[in-house]
Formats: C-alpha cells, structure tokens, sequence
C-alpha cells in the first residue's frame, strides 16, 4: 500500500547475500578483494575503461563528481527543477566549495542544448561573472521523464564544443536504461557524460552507489575528497559487494524492469490524470485533495506533489498484485 518513495524499498536478496558473503576478516577501506573488482567489472559494463567509486548515498556521488568537474569559483549549469538544486539541502555548492547552480528551463526536467545556450550565452565571459564549468542531467528526471541516447548526445556535443564537464544524476538510471531499451554505455560515455551517480539503493540496493568516471583521471583527487568528506568507510568492503551484487547477473536491470512495468500498469489506470508521460517507475496524477484524502483514507501511501498532483513511486518489489489495488482505487475516483 506504500508508493511513497522507491528509498523505503527492501534491499532484494542478492544484496543482503553479498553483505553476508563480506563478512569475513579483509583489508580496510577501499583494499578489500570487493573493491578492487570494481573497475573491472564497471569497466565490462560500460564497455570502457572506467573509475568505480562506492559511497554511501546519491548525495555524495553527485557532489563528489561535480566537484572533480568545478572549481569553487566556477557553475554547474542544471534544470531548476533538478534534484542537485531542490532536494540536496546545499551539498554541491557544500562539496564544490561554493560553486554555483546556474538553473535553466526545460518541460519535464529535461534540458536541451538550446535551454543550457540560453543559461551560458546569457553570462558575460569577464571577471565579475560566475563562468559555467559544468552540465548536469538528471536521468530518469525528477517527472519520471527518460533522456534517449540522442538527447544526451546532443547536450554532449555541446558540453566538448564548450568545454565543460558532464554529469548525469543516474539515482533512477537503472529505470532509465530499461525504458530506453539501449546499452548503459549509449546513454552515458558514448554520449558524452564524464561522470555518473550510478544508483542502486532505490532499486534493490541497501547503503551503497557507485560513482562512475568514464574519464579515470578524474578519480585521482575525488579519492581524497571522499576521505576529506568523511566518505571513505572502514569497511568498505560491504558495499562493494552490494555493487558488485547488484551488477551481477544484470540484478540492477531486472529490478528496474519490475517497477517500470508496474509504473506502466498504473498509468493505464490513470484516466487521463497524468501529468507527465510514464517513462520509468514515477507516476504523477491529477487529484484534488478530496480525492487524495480518499486513496489515503483506503491505506494508500503517497507523495503531494504541488496543489493538484501527486506522486506515486512503484518499486522494484512491489507485484501486482500490490499494484492492481491501487490502480483500482485510482479508477474509481
């Protein structure tokens, strides 16, 4: 009855029995057997040779990565409604030293090329202005909206023609890659992106994300700031097995598939309340507080989302049986 948040979800069982297979006496930090697997096995995934970095939470990789990519007294251009600007609490401009988010438009979440010109072209290139150092995307968007691998070229191009680094907000890129239908390579370095918050804890995961560097030598001295930050657990080797759990068998793929499809089966139910297409595992309706008291009086556990709309995240484990419940209710409003 909870679609509340995909964060609240179990960790599947891959997960918790890679934990128990770690439990055994190894190196600390990051020179356990698990974490030096994890350029590799990264590396097979993208089909390039790749950085892999655990953290703790998406807060850490998506700040951590743009701090490898912008100075403090640089910008990281990013839409208005991206998760780095409302639901970070301060932690990139924290991370970066004080960078500043240079916000542009966008529908859906989405950024194109001519919205990012639009932020950069605007900034007279002189010592008074805050010059962008830097583009991040977020992919699924905060609307549930999926970047293709043309859209992120498109914003890549224009990144390498301007000189700036590339980051994509992957905390739901697993729901991303499956709705696309491509490779994680395509939508990532093959496009353009030099850095990646590689997310699993909302789809299966417990207390680990990766942080992806397609250029490696951008690892060097985000090492010492995740040590700085307070980042660099002693036993670390617990999430790199979660990491590499996840990765195993396509886990991270087959978990997003699941909360895709029962996105999609609660979209059908929706009778036209959608407010943006259903691309991943977020379902946004059309309510009016009546009728949001009204699912919730039935037990339904859901995010307002704005006067008028709310949000419903499925995740990976939710059947439909769990589904179909609420899709009832929804068609009965």
């Amino acid at each position: 009855m909870r679609f509340f948040s995909d964060n609240a979800a179990p960790a599947c069982q891959p997960v918790l029995d890679s934990a128990a297979a770690a439990n055994a006496l190894d190196t600390a930090y990051d020179g356990d057997a698990w974490s030096k697997r994890l350029d590799a096995r990264f590396s097979e995934l993208f089909e390039t040779e790749v950085r892999t970095l655990w953290v703790p939470s998406g807060t850490a990789a998506n700040c951590l990565a743009l701090a490898a990519m912008c100075p403090p007294h640089g910008g990281v251009i990013c839409h208005r409604d991206a998760h780095i600007q409302n639901d970070e609490g301060g932690a990139p401009e924290f991370y970066t030293h004080g960078a500043k988010l240079m916000l542009a438009d966008g529908e859906g979440a989405k950024l194109t090329p001519d919205n990012v010109r639009a932020v950069a072209d605007a900034i007279a290139a002189d010592v008074h202005r805050v010059q962008p150092h830097a583009i991040s995307i977020t992919n699924a968007t905060e609307y549930g909206l999926v970047y293709q691998p043309d859209e992120v070229a498109a914003i890549g191009a224009l990144a390498k023609e301007r000189g700036l680094g590339f980051h994509m907000d992957g905390a739901r890129f697993a729901n991303a890659v499956a709705s696309a239908g491509c490779s994680a390579a395509d939508v990532t370095w093959r496009a353009g992106v030099d850095a990646l918050s590689f997310g699993f804890i909302k789809n299966g995961g417990m207390t680990a994300e990766a942080l992806v560097f397609f250029r490696p030598e951008l690892a060097t001295d985000t090492l010492r700031r995740r040590k700085r930050a307070g980042l660099l657990l002693s036993k670390g080797r617990y999430l790199a097995a979660q990491l590499l759990a996840m990765v195993e068998g396509d886990v991270w793929l087959a978990n997003a598939r699941a909360a895709n499809a029962g996105a999609a089966l609660l979209a059908r139910a929706a009778n036209g309340r959608l407010v943006h297409p259903v691309q991943a595992n977020e379902v946004f309706l059309r309510v009016t507080a009546d009728e949001a008291a009204e699912l919730r009086a039935k037990g339904f556990d859901f995010y307002d989302w704005g006067p008028g709309e709310a949000r419903l995240v499925i995740s990976w484990n939710q059947t439909e049986a769990d589904i179909r419940p609420l899709a009832e209710a929804i068609g009965e409003l």
